[in-house]
């Protein structure tokens, strides 16, 4: 087992403990979802792949902030940010938005020397190097800035 699976899954005993039921059912949820990612990949997860099934986690429920704020519902948007937080207490430290840059720029510096353009190409390239400590829309962000700045 994980550490960072065993971490959760202490901090949902402690949260049943408390009788913290709003940690308990996010932090059950979470540990439900993990298992059930083991199971699809049929092998004992990792700490990266607990750490991307979180990752998951925290996608869906701002994606839930925007529709319910959408929605004039900020007491559920509230729900959900507390959720964000809770969980992103689980995730490593993200890297600082300068590192990530300078990797972007290079990666898109060597694509267009190399005649490429493929935004694709890029993420691949930039993507394996910060997996699990930056956000995916992020890079894809300024991927896109350094490709229109360069081009």
């Amino acid at each position: 087992m994980s550490d960072l699976l065993s971490r959760v899954q202490s901090d949902l005993n402690s949260a049943r403990r408390a009788h913290d039921g709003a940690a308990t059912l996010l932090l059950g949820t979470i540990v439900s979802d993990i298992k059930n990612r083991e199971i699809e990949l049929r092998r004992v997860l990792v700490d990266d792949d607990v750490i991307d099934v979180l990752r998951r986690g925290i996608k869906r429920r701002r994606e839930s902030i925007e529709m319910f704020t959408k929605g004039n519902r900020p007491d559920l948007a509230t729900t959900e940010a507390a959720e964000v937080t809770l969980l992103e207490r689980y995730l490593p430290a993200l890297v600082a938005a300068d590192e990530i840059r300078a990797a972007v720029r290079a990666a898109v510096r060597a694509a267009i020397a190399a005649g490429a353009t493929n935004m694709g190409a890029i993420m691949g390239q930039v993507m394996p190097a910060f997996k699990g400590r930056a956000e995916g829309g992020q890079i894809s962000a300024m991927v896109k800035e350094e490709m229109a700045g360069n081009g």
